[in-house]
């Protein structure tokens, strides 16, 4: 909000304003715990939601949408390709600096717009509205609904191993001959999961953030203790890091490209606190602050585990494998860790269920509130002052994934255009720095120009090789984007259509 001298401020407390406090809800809480913020009841004006997420919940919500199932699978196939654990820390080392880069220039573009909907909101003002829409178009489908689907599942498999439960038989729904739907008690869990966290993230953002600190609390502390416990307890060897290969070589190949591109995927999350804009209080303090601080904690978490991954078992034994984690919890506790590791990850990962489903929905409401997409998404629950349609729609689409038997395709095949939204993100930001320059008052990226084109050369690389790796993956990209485009033109003929009916009515309005 600015004041006629253009500067920014706060926006008014509810007890300064004419509005009445939302049904239902107090004004003010507090608390004490390091991670639970002091809740500050505001009304943004402009957009309806209200400010009350603080600096230390906006970092958790970073952490909790960063740490997900890739750091617990993906080192495997990064072994596979590369062979060399010294070359394994280097590419999640590179993965956390390119991160970081992103974080720096997504925190000045939060700054400069702080406003519900991330990289929607940042493309819109930089490239207009249709790349905007196709941002978010394609968050709805494989930045959100996909991951809540795949989190969803993975602790379901995770819940099962921890139980000693078989999967049992399943229902295939195969019309034609193609199988569309899977039914099984497996996905009723997954199913459970997602509805449970998305009544949560409904009925408030109050209790949302609450449930979502405790969460990450919890999975951060059983990294931490596995990190602590594995080097001081467990029985690995130091001798596992030792290699005869060439580091400059393992670096300089196509293989270690491609291995960026796993871990690129792992990092994904980092700009989650730019989601809520228009939510957290003091944000041209508190976006750029949770976006760095949570990136920094990820990344240095990201780099001592893998490095307990190579010191629990051979590399030899960990290429090519899919549950590293549960494995260095076998090599480094023995065969009884297993299920006890196993039942810890699976509520490790209803942080990410969580952070995800509190996330996505900012975009398509931001989306609506523009007229690109429909109104009925655009609107918040009078009750809870949630944007609850958004909520839904995006539960909708996750269980339609958590029930195919083809999703996971989907994420294989269009992950990478994630890495182009943020790139497209950041080269608006030097364009908007070209246009209108630097505001002294705000956040600055530093390194600038240096950061942004660090961030937007590792992005090229890592698209370059997704699609030579996956070749389909652009097919696929170009029919999600075609789809968006289609959808843009539809709400906009409904746009003029309702535009040329208001003016008909106000010219045909009698004057008295």
């Amino acid at each position: 909000m600015q004041d006629s001298a253009g500067a920014v401020r706060e926006p008014p407390l509810l007890s300064q304003t004419n509005h009445l406090p939302v049904p239902g809800r107090a004004v003010r809480r507090s608390g004490s715990s390091f991670f639970l913020h002091t809740m500050k009841k505001s009304l943004n004006n402009k957009n309806g939601l209200t400010r009350e997420v603080g600096l230390s919940s906006a970092t958790v919500l970073v952490v909790a949408n960063m740490v997900g199932t890739g750091v617990f699978t993906t080192s495997g196939f990064i072994l596979n390709e590369l062979g060399d654990p010294r070359a394994l820390l280097l590419c999640w080392l590179f993965g956390g600096l390119f991160a970081l880069c992103g974080a720096f220039c997504f925190g000045e573009l939060g700054a400069r717009f702080p406003k519900a909907g991330g990289e929607y909101v940042f493309l819109r003002e930089s490239f207009g509205k249709p790349v905007a829409f196709l941002s978010g178009w394609i968050s709805l489908f494989v930045g959100f609904s996909a991951p809540i689907a795949a989190a969803s599942i993975a602790f379901s498999s995770y819940f099962y191993q921890a139980f000693g439960l078989a999967k049992g038989s399943e229902i295939v729904l195969s019309p034609f001959g193609i199988p569309i739907i899977t039914l099984s008690w497996f996905n009723l869990i997954a199913l459970l999961v997602i509805g449970l966290f998305t009544l949560i993230h409904y009925h408030g953002l109050q209790t949302g953030t609450r449930v979502q600190n405790w969460l990450t609390i919890f999975k951060i502390t059983l990294i931490i203790a596995f990190i602590i416990g594995g080097f001081a307890y467990g029985k690995g060897s130091f001798n596992h890091f030792s290699t005869n290969q060439d580091l400059f070589s393992a670096f300089s190949s196509k293989k270690f490209a491609v291995s960026l591109i796993f871990v690129s995927f792992a990092y994904s999350g980092w700009n989650a606190a730019a989601y809520l804009g228009g939510e957290i209080l003091r944000p041209q303090r508190n976006i750029p602050a949770a976006l760095l601080i949570g990136t920094a904690t990820v990344t240095v978490l990201y780099l001592l585990l893998n490095a307990l991954y190579i010191y629990a078992v051979p590399v030899s034994q960990l290429a090519g494998e899919v549950e590293v984690g549960a494995k260095a919890a076998v090599g480094l506790f023995g065969e009884h860790i297993s299920r006890y590791f196993s039942g810890a990850v699976a509520l490790g990962l209803l942080s990410v269920v969580s952070a995800m489903i509190i996330t996505g929905p900012r975009i398509y409401y931001a989306m609506a509130q523009d007229g690109v997409f429909f109104s009925v998404f655009g609107k918040l629950n009078p009750l809870h002052h949630t944007p609850a349609s958004s909520i839904f729609l995006q539960a909708g689409i996750a269980t339609v994934m958590v029930l195919s038997a083809s999703f996971e395709t989907l994420l294989i095949y269009i992950g990478f255009t994630l890495s182009l939204c943020a790139l497209l993100t950041v080269v608006g930001l030097m364009r908007i720095r070209w246009q209108e320059g630097k505001n002294p008052d705000l956040y600055q990226t530093p390194g600038y120009p240096l950061t942004p084109l660090l961030f937007i050369a590792a992005n090229c690389w890592i698209i370059f090789f997704s699609i030579r790796s996956q070749p389909v993956a652009v097919l696929f990209a170009l029919g999600t984007i075609v789809a968006g485009m289609l959808v843009y033109l539809f709400t906009g003929t409904k746009r003029k259509k309702y535009k040329h009916n208001v003016s008909l009515t106000a010219k045909t309005e009698p004057t008295y």
